[in-house]
């Protein structure tokens, strides 16, 4: 069986009964992340100007813009509450990378056009298959700094295939339709990392265009339109021949099926920045605590780091809010000068502020051919007394072998979800989020989001 088809009896076959325990607990903390941010993201300037355009085009209202109300096409759904979730970078990663705000967007764009109700258990089987077939795919890419260090963002070019079986699942599709809706997705793939040199908005918009590709690609193949059956194979003109010419690895699409859930790898945010500032952060954080010092006692901080995360996140550009999310001294700044990297710690008044404009002149990166691509950087504090001491942490808060308390991710939710909805709604949106497999439709639950 070609790994196409294997992908395809995959999303077809996989039931909820078929997911550990741990596994679904982890699901229901993914959707609820998700969810808030979206609902913040959904206030973004980004956010805003988009739906501003695609809401006077007059489509039908059918799927509703969370933190809104306003409803457009299921298409139109998918891309804006796509970038809503990833606006402000505060969206989950290490899957496609960004998977949660591109698989729950398109979930929840085609569910006014489901048969029947959706339970929770089909809504976290889904959201588990959406993010193993788009992890799947960066997978055979070659992995993450392979295909990012390519130029590709993985978040919409592997992401497109993770929110066509999510959507297609919902939508009740057979494996024939499945199938088509991969090959279709295939060509709806792309998304570059070209606005990481001039802090541009493009970015915001890839998570959007994924979740509407998906929305797409599973909408078509339900209509009786075909897709390639052997887009991954080794041919002229398929996906990792094309995307990935050098470094696929085609294998990784079907290794371990059922038994390694990818959704289990991903990270859940406690910062309002790239992932990649995240072990700065909590460094510069260690540092500042094990030498117990103020703010005003620090001489300048060093910042030793990988030729790929200086290419990411290296860059001095910070006027922009897209900018300064991608920068890593800014991250480190605001930990030294803050007290912490939140989302109000990015605000244009933050942005201007003197303190924090010096303590980024006293940053320096240094680049270290021997770290590894994947690897996390190294922080050196110097005080102004003369003492000097440096720290690398391996695993960021927030990943999973550090993850997040329930209690912060409550926090957080509810902190990001009230700037857009009422607290009544907040709060039953996240304990109704913890016992979702109960539910027997979604519907109830989501009208919160409004």
């Amino acid at each position: 069986m070609d790994f196409q088809s294997q992908l395809v009896a995959f999303v077809c076959d996989t039931q909820f009964d078929d997911l550990p325990a741990s596994l679904v607990a982890r699901t229901k903390r993914h959707i609820i992340d998700t969810l808030g941010a979206g609902l913040v993201g959904a206030t973004s300037e980004v956010a805003k100007d988009m739906a501003a355009i695609l809401l006077t085009e007059g489509a039908a209202p059918m799927a509703a813009l969370w933190g809104r109300g306003e409803k457009t096409s299921p298409r139109n759904a998918a891309l804006l509450n796509g970038i809503a979730a990833h606006a402000l970078e505060l969206d989950d990663t290490g899957g496609c990378d960004h998977s949660g705000a591109v698989v729950i967007p398109a979930m929840l764009a085609v569910l006014p056009l489901c048969e029947k109700p959706v339970s929770g258990e089909e809504f976290i089987t889904a959201v588990v298959l959406g993010y193993d077939v788009a992890r799947r795919v960066l997978e055979a890419c070659g992995g993450y700094s392979a295909h990012n260090g390519a130029g590709w963002h993985s978040t919409s070019t592997c992401g497109v295939f993770g929110a066509a079986v999510a959507a297609g699942r919902l939508l009740g599709l057979n494996s024939a339709q499945i199938s088509a809706a991969l090959g279709i997705a295939g060509s709806f793939s792309g998304g570059l990392w070209a606005f990481i040199h001039d802090g541009s908005q493009s970015k915001k918009l890839h998570a959007g265009r994924a979740a509407e590709g998906g929305v797409l690609a599973a909408l078509s193949a339900q209509a009786g339109i075909t897709g390639p059956t052997g887009l991954f194979e080794d041919h002229w003109g398929g996906f990792l021949k094309t995307l990935a010419p050098t470094t696929a690895q085609p294998r990784a699409l079907v290794a371990d099926l059922g038994l390694v859930w990818k959704l289990m790898r991903c990270s859940i945010k406690p910062y309002a920045s790239c992932r990649g500032t995240h072990s700065a952060i909590d460094a510069t954080g260690i540092l500042l605590a094990h030498l117990g010092m103020k703010t005003e006692d620090v001489e300048r901080i060093e910042v030793t780091m990988s030729p790929f995360l200086q290419e990411m996140c290296g860059d001095e550009k910070i006027s922009s809010l897209a900018a300064a999310q991608m920068s890593i001294r800014y991250a480190v700044a605001a930990r030294w000068i803050y007290g912490h990297a939140g989302l109000d710690a990015y605000g244009e008044q933050q942005r201007r502020d003197p303190a924090l404009l010096d303590a980024i002149s006293r940053i320096s990166l240094n680049v270290d051919a021997s770290f590894s691509a994947d690897g996390e950087p190294e922080v050196t504090l110097i005080a102004k007394n003369g003492q000097r001491l440096s720290h690398c942490v391996d695993i960021a808060l927030g990943a999973p072998g550090n993850p997040v308390s329930d209690q912060q991710l409550q926090d957080k939710f509810i902190s990001l979800a009230t700037r857009a909805i009422s607290l009544p709604k907040a709060q039953e949106l996240w304990a109704r989020a913890l016992a979702l497999e109960t539910e027997s439709s979604v519907d109830e639950w989501l009208e919160n989001l409004f």
